[in-house]
């Protein structure tokens, strides 16, 4: 009897999505492409907000049963062992169920833009809910924002692709998925305006804001209403801003900008050394889960997502942060609590480079708050105990929070609406302004991409703030080679040539050995007046008229640095190798042309 519940139940869900879906493509057939387009944005944002709101209810129940368990169980250390067994967990999910193909990190959206054409795997609209929520729910130092930002672009993408929507609106819906779930996460509808345009699109006009802006204001309302506000990352407690406090705050600004840049250099530098161990999946992960709970054990706050530390700090109330630990016979000194909570902040890194490069998922969305709000704290606290000023911690703790916030992600406007919605007013605005361009500007100084997509970027992957580089690296190099070329080998005449000249139309011919290794190239106009000499013919050798090509493109070679070879070469046509191997030509104007048709279809109207 239960069993055919259970069926009735699936085939009553099956068929009223069926009928939902039967009902959008008759509204798609009713409505102008542009008031779809709105229709399906709040659709969009409807979903991106209800799996932001599962995800934060999944975690939260991970977490609760974790300590549940725990009681049960009396487990020795628990804080230190829980993450242990949640990334374990996590990383069997990945290499079992989901077939060890998982897509982590907000560059993947940017990588999906880029090289997909918007498009995301169906996978991605369940796959970060589950694995992110058990890292994060059972105490892995990482971010539950980045696997929502993840998920909400694959319901928009995925959206898109089923009622056959072109390049540009599915790049539109996955934005809006972005924004959605950024609004949903902390109900901040404007930081994920924003978040979806500085971070996801390189290209929009003003008319693309309306469908991201009410993606964004349909995915906060959902949240507000659903999710209990203490799931919500907010703050209630703000004073106002002190104009004498400005050259603090510009420090401040300096201050996140070199910790941006070590924060990501550190990650990256770790992230490799776990990408050269030769483990299998579950010794990789018990060696970074193993350090990770050693590093828990010493320093607490680093359990999880870290929210309810940075709650403590805003509140002035770091002692609570040594509460059970090892340094709890230290709470009453403020200079140990001071180093406690300074060492804490470095540490953090390190953290979460071990929660993720054990196998598990998650962000740093989450961790670079951490690590503003513990700086803005140990600066505003150093200050005030060497009595050089007297400055409100808890409002150095939240603006530093847009601090490293805008030097990792390169997203100052993101970080200051951000950290002015979560608090509630925006008293903050000024300093918040400061602190965040001052960092982006001395971030961006040293390390020119953001931290999330440098790997790309320094591969010509994903957009960057250069919009002919993004056209060109949107286009797919091996669909320019054209592969119809008359080859000739070394002859001692040119018979051979003559023949091929009178079979095409080419006024390029490769020189090829018999591994199809390219020995030069022999260009008709060049060689005119010999082959209409039959003398010439005759006793001409290939060798004695061919040429090196000016400039050789090779396989794995972006765009960008195919058209600098054009121009440096000033050549019409140059040759494609692959391994040594020659695979044909590539035409500028053919270049040309798919970069034209490009810049018409990426522009989101």
């Amino acid at each position: 009897m239960p069993r055919n519940k259970s069926f009735s139940l699936k085939t009553f869900l099956y068929r009223s999505f069926r009928r939902l879906e039967r009902f959008i493509f008759l509204l798609k057939s009713l409505l102008t492409p542009r008031q779809f387009i709105y229709v399906s944005c709040v659709l969009v944002g409807i979903s991106s907000a209800l799996a932001v709101i599962v995800l934060k209810t999944f975690a939260h129940w991970v977490f609760k049963s974790s300590q549940k368990l725990d009681d049960i169980l009396h487990l020795p250390y628990s804080n230190s062992t829980l993450p242990i067994i949640g990334i374990i967990i996590t990383v069997i999910i990945v290499k079992k169920v989901l077939d060890d193909s998982i897509e982590k990190g907000t560059s993947q959206i940017m990588y999906s833009v880029a090289k997909k054409r918007g498009i995301m795997p169906r996978k991605q609209m369940f796959a970060q809910i589950i694995t992110s929520s058990f890292t994060v729910g059972m105490g892995g130092s990482a971010g539950l924002e980045s696997p929502i930002t993840i998920t909400g672009a694959a319901f928009g993408s995925n959206y898109a692709q089923n009622y056959r929507l072109s390049y540009k609106d599915r790049t539109l819906l996955l934005a809006c998925g972005v924004a959605a779930g950024i609004g949903a996460a902390f109900n901040a509808p404007i930081a994920g305006v924003l978040f979806a345009v500085e971070v996801v699109l390189a290209e929009i006009s003003i008319t693309a804001f309306i469908p991201i802006m009410i993606s964004a204001a349909t995915g906060a309302l959902i949240s507000t209403v659903v999710l209990n506000e203490n799931i919500l990352f907010s703050f209630k407690k703000v004073q106002f801003f002190d104009f004498h406090n400005l050259p603090y705050y510009i420090l401040l600004g300096v201050l996140s900008g070199f910790v941006s840049i070590n924060y990501a250099r550190t990650f990256r530098k770790v992230e490799h050394y776990f990408s050269k161990l030769k483990f299998n999946y579950i010794n990789k992960a018990l060696f970074g889960a193993g350090i990770l709970g050693v590093l828990i054990f010493f320093f607490p706050s680093l359990f999880g997502e870290g929210y309810e530390s940075i709650k403590f700090l805003a509140d002035n109330q770091s002692r609570e942060l040594v509460q059970n630990t090892v340094f709890e016979r230290f709470q009453d000194s403020s200079w140990i609590l001071l180093i406690f909570v300074s060492l804490t902040m470095l540490i953090k890194v390190y953290a979460t480079s071990l929660t993720l490069g054990a196998g598990s998922n998650g962000g740093n969305f989450a961790p670079s708050l951490f690590v503003g709000s513990y700086l803005g704290f140990s600066m505003a606290s150093f200050l005030n105990l060497i009595g050089v000023t007297k400055l409100p911690v808890g409002n150095f703790t939240l603006v530093g929070m847009a601090g490293i916030l805008s030097g990792l992600f390169h997203a100052p406007l993101t970080a200051i609406f951000l950290i002015a919605e979560i608090t509630g007013g925006y008293n903050l605005m000024i300093p918040l302004m400061i602190v965040s361009s001052v960092s982006f500007a001395i971030s961006k100084r040293f390390e020119p991409h953001s931290f999330d997509i440098k790997n790309l970027a320094d591969k010509g992957e994903v957009f960057t703030d250069n919009r002919d580089t993004n056209i060109l690296n949107s286009i797919d190099v091996s669909k320019l080679i054209q592969i119809d070329f008359k080859a000739i080998t070394l002859q001692p005449d040119l018979e051979e040539l003559v023949e091929k000249i009178q079979q095409s139309d080419a006024d390029i011919f490769p020189v090829l050995d018999e591994k199809n290794s390219l020995l030069g190239l022999v260009l008709l106009d060049q060689i005119r007046p010999i082959v209409f000499s039959q003398f010439k013919v005759k006793y001409t050798a290939v060798e004695e008229i061919m040429q090196q090509p000016k400039e050789i493109i090779f396989y794995d070679e972006t765009l960008e640095t195919i058209m600098d070879k054009f121009d440096s070469s000033e050549c019409k046509v140059l040759p494609v190798l692959k391994d040594g191997f020659f695979l044909g030509f590539i035409n500028k104007q053919l270049v040309l042309e798919k970069y034209r048709h490009r810049l018409k279809s990426m522009i989101i109207e």
